[in-house]
């Protein structure tokens, strides 16, 4: 599950109520965020389809880069 970006973690929250997995969602953004600070480039978030209002089972693609002794 993937949040729309423009869903607060209080909306998030709200929309749990109904599934649970959704009110632990990150947004977009967040789930981006955290893939660069775990060491991947190159991520994407292409949402595939809509299982509740803003909210979506998505495709999540990215690269990790090498660590620094094995360039």
């Amino acid at each position: 599950m993937v949040a729309e970006d423009h869903l607060t973690p209080a909306d998030r929250a709200k929309l749990g109520r109904y599934t649970e997995c959704i009110g632990g969602a990150l947004c977009r953004a967040e789930y981006l965020d955290r893939l660069a600070a775990a060491g991947f480039a190159d991520a994407s978030v292409t949402f595939t389809h809509e299982t509740r209002p803003g909210m979506h089972g998505a495709l999540v693609r990215a690269t990790k880069r090498p660590a620094p002794d094995r360039q």
